[in-house]
């Protein structure tokens, strides 16, 4: 029992503690920021500016007006896949396509996978730009992101997504904690991209080579993983680009957050399960890494069981076992306080209706 508590704390320290730690001395000892360049006039790649989406006719107008009123000096084009909508989206988007800045595809409902699969096979410029219809990109956000394929060695770009809950105090513990979470998180990712590569992309501002987009199945939950984890399994880097930003709101309901971090723990199941590959150090450019970051994620629920059934046989033992059973236990009923109350004082409502800020207070620089 001593075993498993010691294994089970040594495995939440270093992931929340040691590798952060180990990322921060890395990227000072050998960075590798990627060789980002502007193109010379003429010579900027085409692109394809991706949009999936399902009923978010309300969103989609702005969404588009948005993505036009961004300079870049190359060809673009907006391509929109209805997937199965039923609220009039081909209307909404109707003034656009005549005018023929926007594309519209429509299929029948089959999910995000393959709406963009569709996308894709439609797209005719060099850099695949993926979107969604809530956010709203900031005015260099397509120059940024296309600047880091300068880069011979990069096969993808990600931006940054900027929740209003990091600039403002947020009126929901659920807000707080997401904002505090995900400053964490992209400090990893701006470490790891310096290294080398992420592992994944945000979904809402990514960018890829055309030529190393693979099709997506039907059943993948974490498509801006997946997609991006691949490129890096064929030898390219995935870079973070903190220049490109999509603004977005987070969810102030607490259950909505709960379905998001399910939804993001079964998708780094499946994709191990996809890409096998990612488990072997031969074949992962960022093996370490991956282990590390989206593994050992998956490793800390249950060295949390391990922890606290351990420390609840030692208890009697050893006083510090009983101390390491009562901090945990104290931990526990905190955040079981924090849920009731976060659920008793929910008053519902779309928190994401209306529109978005250009960017939450970081344009360009």
């Amino acid at each position: 029992m001593v075993l498993l508590f010691l294994t089970s704390a040594a495995a939440i320290a270093y992931v929340y503690v040691g590798y952060p730690l180990l990322l921060a001395a890395w990227a000072r000892i050998a960075p590798r920021p990627p060789k980002k360049c502007h193109f010379a006039p003429g010579a900027w790649p085409a692109i394809s500016i991706i949009v999936a989406a399902r009923n978010e006719a309300a969103r989609l107008p702005g969404r588009v007006e948005n993505l036009l009123a961004l300079p870049y000096e190359g060809r673009r084009e907006i391509i929109v896949i209805s997937d199965g909508s039923t609220d009039g989206t081909a209307a909404a988007l109707a003034p656009y396509v005549d005018r023929g800045e926007v594309r519209l595809l429509e299929v029948p409902a089959g999910g995000k996978p393959l709406a963009l699969n569709a996308g894709v096979a439609s797209a005719r410029g060099d850099i695949l730009v993926f979107a969604d219809a809530r956010q709203r990109f900031n005015r260099l956000a397509l120059v940024s992101l296309v600047s880091n394929f300068g880069d011979p060695e990069v096969g993808g770009a990600t931006g940054e997504l900027v929740l209003d809950c990091e600039s403002a105090p947020s009126s929901s513990s659920v807000g707080e904690g997401v904002g505090a979470y995900w400053k964490y998180e992209k400090w990893l990712r701006r470490h790891e991209s310096v290294i080398r590569s992420t592992l994944g992309a945000t979904g809402a501002i990514y960018a890829l080579r055309r030529p190393l987009w693979r099709p997506l199945p039907a059943e993948t939950l974490l498509d801006d993983v997946l997609a991006p984890m691949r490129v890096v399994l064929g030898g390219w880097r995935m870079v973070f680009d903190e220049e490109a930003v999509a603004a977005d709101r987070v969810a102030q309901d607490g259950a909505a957050e709960a379905r998001r971090k399910r939804r993001t723990l079964a998708g780094n199941y499946q994709i191990l399960a996809q890409e096998p590959r990612l488990l072997l150090p031969f074949a992962n450019p960022v093996w370490l890494q991956y282990l590390s970051h989206k593994v050992g994620r998956l490793i800390v629920p249950w060295a949390l069981i391990g922890a606290l059934a351990s420390s609840a046989v030692l208890a009697a033992e050893h006083w510090f076992f009983g101390l390491a059973l009562a901090a945990q236990a104290a931990f526990y009923a905190l955040a079981g306080l924090g849920a009731w109350l976060e659920a008793r004082d929910r008053t519902g409502g779309d928190r994401f209706s209306g529109e978005l800020p250009v960017a939450l207070g970081k344009q360009a620089r």
